[in-house]
């Protein structure tokens, strides 16, 4: 299965600047894919078009050559940079790890992930321990494909580390598809098979 991005166009209205211009983008399962460039250049745009949060002007995205389901569970998950976007405020974090499926002891272990903070709302935990709680609860055996939008800036180096050598581990056991977004090209060179800068270059 792979998803597709034809041609994307998209301004927040109808006067502003385009911020995407005739984007194409695709991603097969299995595969991982860099979508590389500096800051404010429309990346964290086009994830949330490529999950179907967002609605482009023009072009269309697809999984598996269908559009991306309306209701249930998207195979399509997106991990924001910062995690407070995506967690009830009024959900302990338990809640919110939960909500897609219930992790397994060691995966949350790997993940970091403390029993104390289970117990504790968003605003009683860092940054960095939120973001863990926004990793697992994507990591459903349900994701297909899985966008990571700059999501381990938050985090030390040595944790960074841990959290992407699970996260690609977990790909390769269940054939699925990473994007990986970023203005690192370092990072991109080691966890990408190939990746697209956002001049619309392939390497």
């Amino acid at each position: 299965m792979r998803l597709k991005a034809e041609h994307i166009v998209f301004s927040y209205t109808p006067k502003s600047p385009r911020i995407l211009n005739g984007m194409d983008f695709e991603v097969a399962e299995g595969e991982t894919v860099g979508l590389l460039g500096p800051s404010g250049c429309g990346k964290s745009t086009l994830a949330q078009i490529l999950c179907g949060q967002l609605e482009p002007l023009e072009g269309e995205v697809t999984w598996g050559g269908k559009p991306l389901p309306k209701k249930g569970y998207c195979p399509v998950q997106l991990i924001y940079q910062h995690p407070e976007r995506a967690i009830n405020p009024r959900w302990y974090l338990e809640q919110t790890m939960n909500e897609a499926w219930n992790p397994p002891e060691e995966l949350q272990e790997k993940m970091g992930i403390e029993e104390a903070w289970k117990h504790r709302y968003p605003y009683e935990v860092s940054g960095g321990e939120m973001q863990r709680f926004c990793v697992i609860r994507a990591l459903s055996p349900r994701t297909r494909i899985l966008i990571c939008d700059e999501m381990t800036t938050m985090l030390d180096p040595i944790t960074q580390a841990q959290i992407w050598g699970t996260i690609v581990k977990l790909a390769r056991e269940r054939n699925m598809g990473l994007v990986v977004i970023t203005h690192n090209k370092y990072l991109a060179d080691h966890l990408c098979d190939r990746y697209v800068t956002f001049a619309g270059e392939e390497i």
